[in-house]
């Protein structure tokens, strides 16, 4: 730990950061108070006891606030120098969850601690991917522009994802696709992104199109294309080969790839979330976990579809104003399950509205365009690419959480940043968010 830092500590640190930082940490206890205190009670004594969640929250940011102290403390080289280190040691806690994980919501990615507390790596792994990113591409021997060097940059982002599928942690395995928005900046091929959205807007048109109908609406594509490109591919027969593979891949896809996927590659109720995601229905029969009748009609009562059902109705409720603070029917009466954690969004709206929920996403928006704004006046490259994954790991977990307790996103456990209960969660952001305060703070200087 650098003396010199602990004397000025305030010394270029983005007060601006922590200001938003701090505010949203304690709307996040706010929420989770408004969720859970019952009347009659007396609310100071409830938060001294510890047994309550709100409690137990405001606990974790006390922790997590003598944690960022220590991190400003400390010297902005220790982030580069034990980035590799850092990061190994994140895939080995992973690799622990299988041999000594617990079993949370049919999720083995957790790792029991003493006082009942339990750590999730997956979590964890993410600040350890960021800085490994950022100690890869920040190399002077690193030409980013190569397919190599794409390729390892991609294995060290999707290696913890891996794990995570493993540890049937399907929702944190998404969130390290993140990291090639922050490879994109830093000089990835624009056609990598066109093909990933591409792709997905190909699996989105299978759902909801009928197969035999969109196999000939693509042969349409596929014909149209080579009419107005018969000039061209005169020239050059190879550009007619081209388009009829991609031709080929698409229909492939379309008729066997994401049928495959989703009747043996996910389980019935990941399959059926995603279906309900487009306003269809999933035949659980057809799906390699539905063993028996039992589990098929298990699959028509569609329980996915009441998380997302009480979400709305309790959202809706709030109108404009809301309907003010303790007094939400919806999610004081526990109609919203995980309401304090993954759809901690919709107390939020039911107790403040429509003008609350725009008022919340802007300070959100300020904090990206703030870390936006850190991220380009870095004079390193370590300090630029940690920055973006920061920003692309939040607007991830921003966008899929509110998407999802409105019905645009399936159902995948992903928390709200800063808000939702959990410690893990406020960990990992309050670690991710002031090691780029620390960098910022030493930004004349040039990390590798």
């Amino acid at each position: 730990m650098s003396t010199s830092n602990g004397v000025n500590i305030s010394k270029g640190i983005d007060w601006t950061m922590v200001l938003l930082y701090a505010i949203l940490v304690s709307i996040g206890i706010l929420c989770i108070f408004m969720v859970e205190y019952r009347s009659g009670t007396s609310w100071v004594t409830s938060f001294l006891t510890g047994k309550t969640n709100y409690s137990k929250q405001l606990l974790f940011a006390g922790i997590c606030g003598l944690i960022a102290i220590f991190i400003l403390l400390s010297d902005s080289k220790l982030y580069t120098a034990f980035a590799n280190l850092l990061y190994a040691f994140g895939i080995l806690l992973m690799l622990l969850t299988f041999v000594i994980g617990k079993n949370i919501n049919g999720s083995r990615s957790w790792i029991p601690l003493a006082g009942g507390f339990n750590l999730q790596p997956a979590e964890l792994c993410k600040i350890f991917a960021a800085l490994a990113l950022a100690k890869f591409i920040s190399r002077q021997d690193i030409d980013f522009s190569k397919p190599k060097s794409q390729i390892i940059a991609a294995v060290i982002a999707l290696s913890p994802a891996a794990l995570s599928i493993l540890q049937n942690e399907t929702g944190l395995a998404l969130v390290y696709a993140s990291f090639f928005i922050v490879m994109f900046r830093e000089g990835l091929p624009p056609w990598i992104l066109i093909v990933g959205f591409s792709f997905g807007a190909l699996v989105v048109a299978t759902l909801v199109v009928e197969p035999n109908l969109l196999a000939i609406i693509l042969t349409a594509i596929a014909g149209l294309t080579i009419y107005v490109m018969r000039r061209m591919i005169k020239r050059n027969k190879n550009l007619l080969v081209f388009i009829l593979l991609i031709w080929a891949v698409c229909v492939g896809v379309q008729r066997f790839a994401v049928p495959y996927i989703f009747n043996n590659v996910f389980q019935c109720y990941q399959s059926q979330r995603i279906y309900s995601m487009v306003g269809k229905d999933y035949d659980c029969s057809k799906n390699r976990s539905a063993k028996n009748e039992r589990a098929a009609d298990k699959a028509v009562k569609k329980p996915d579809d009441y998380n997302v059902r009480q979400s709305k109705i309790a959202i809706g409720s709030g109108g404009i104003v809301g309907r003010g603070f303790l007094k939400g029917t919806q999610t004081r009466g526990k109609y919203v399950p995980e309401q304090h954690t993954d759809f901690i969004f919709t107390s939020l709206g039911e107790a403040f509205g429509f003008i609350g929920c725009f008022v919340f996403l802007g300070i959100y928006l300020l904090m990206l365009f703030r870390i936006i704004t850190i991220a380009e006046r870095q004079r390193s490259t370590f300090s630029r690419v940690y920055a973006y994954s920061v920003a692309s790991i939040m607007f991830f977990h921003i966008t899929v959480n509110v998407c999802m307790t409105i019905g645009l996103f399936p159902i995948i456990g992903i928390p709200l940043p800063l808000i939702s209960y959990g410690g893990s969660s406020l960990l990992t952001f309050t670690i991710l968010i002031f090691i780029l305060i620390r960098l910022d703070a030493d930004r004349q200087m040039v990390l590798r």
